[in-house]
């Protein structure tokens, strides 16, 4: 397969390279989601480039007209061979690649894309691409900022510490008691729950602390919102009209005490309902609630807000994704399928979004929740 960056533009249709892998822990997450969406691109108006970030940082072109067939994560490490080259060497190529892109779309995961850094490379390069832009992902990403900005708009969040620095790894007595027992702790700027413990007594912070910051020297520990888990999805038209997706709720098993990284990857009686048993009107002030966390964030073309229920009926904004798992049994896909939009119009409405953005498109039309019609 060639490594040559330039090629001609293909009449008809858009050359769209999708970017995955990353040097983050999630990049076997991102490389399944790649592999779902480049099964799922319609080839009649897409010539598809796959290039994988290995998670040593080297930037790997796939060939230049991925055929249509049904891939896997194997199948991409076979198209994507690393080839020993450095980062700075292999990203020098991959400039010249992305910048004859019509339209990038990152299916990354975590630091190192999902956090404002690639997008940065994307706008400095001019290429239109999927999903929000720097300044969202970089907050989308850092749990604490995400608070901060959400709470400054009047929407719950769980109450919260901030652990920053070497050897801060304890909290004082005031702040144990504002909290309570249980807590979580987490790393402020990771995802799919890495890292992530739940501490029932305050001799086993430290060593939570230390977990969490295996993954982010910034930790957060949250007070335990105990009830029920459920996440409301949220797309973007090319004229900026929003729609919120019908409330899915993830119900665990195993007897797990939350939705922790093997819950969501490994766990085969983890079951998702959509939409969501919830009592008259929670279920639409949740996707209203989705659509001014989008707003307040300053997302583009996609979001996921995972919401706890206080006591099963008081919402509380747990965290955002700003691009979500994307393989067509995670939840993002899972929503708007229930919704009627199935996978392969949902990325061509992504792949709409972004460039209809790129042209200049008018201002927002509006907002609306979705219930379990369309976005079409």
């Amino acid at each position: 397969m060639s490594d040559t960056p330039t090629r001609p533009h293909t009449p008809g249709r858009t050359d769209v390279v999708v970017l995955f892998g990353g040097r983050s822990g999630e990049h076997d997450v991102s490389c399944a989601s790649a592999a779902g969406i480049l099964t799922h691109l319609d080839r009649g108006r897409y010539r598809v480039r796959p290039v994988r970030i290995t998670t040593g940082g080297e930037w790997v072109f796939g060939p230049a007209d991925l055929p249509a067939a049904s891939y896997d994560v194997a199948d991409l490490a076979r198209l994507t061979p690393a080839r020993g080259r450095t980062p700075w060497d292999s990203l020098s190529a991959a400039g010249r690649l992305l910048g004859t892109a019509d339209l990038v779309f990152p299916a990354l995961h975590g630091p190192y894309g999902e956090d404002g850094t690639v997008q940065g490379l994307l706008e400095l390069l001019g290429v239109p691409y999927v999903g929000s832009g720097v300044l969202a992902s970089a907050a989308g990403m850092d749990k604490d900022v995400t608070k901060r900005l959400l709470g400054s708009v009047g929407l719950p969040v769980a109450a919260s510490a901030l652990l920053c620095g070497p050897g801060c790894d304890d909290l004082p007595e005031g702040e144990r008691r504002r909290l309570g027992l249980p807590v979580f702790v987490k790393p402020a700027r990771a995802g799919s729950s890495l890292g992530v413990t739940r501490v029932d007594s305050w001799d086993g912070l430290a060593a939570a602390v230390a977990t969490a910051r295996e993954s982010d020297r910034k930790v957060l520990v949250e007070e335990a919102v105990l009830g029920r888990e459920v996440d409301v999805a949220v797309v973007e038209h090319p004229d900026g009209t929003l729609h919120a997706g019908p409330p899915l709720e993830i119900r665990l098993g195993g007897g797990r005490a939350f939705f922790d990284h093997d819950a969501k990857y490994h766990d085969g009686s983890t079951r998702f309902e959509i939409p969501a048993r919830l009592p008259d009107g929670l279920g639409a002030r949740l996707q209203e609630m989705a659509l001014e966390v989008f707003e307040a964030l300053g997302c583009s073309g996609l979001l996921r807000v995972d919401f706890l229920l206080r006591d099963g009926v008081r919402p509380v904004v747990n965290e955002v994704n700003t691009f979500p798992g994307f393989t067509a049994a995670s939840q993002f896909p899972r929503i708007w399928a229930a919704a009627g939009l199935d996978y392969a119009d949902l990325l061509d409405l992504l792949i709409d979004t972004a460039l209809a953005r790129a042209a200049g498109r008018p201002s927002r039309a509006g907002v609306q929740p979705a219930g379990v019609s369309a976005p079409r």
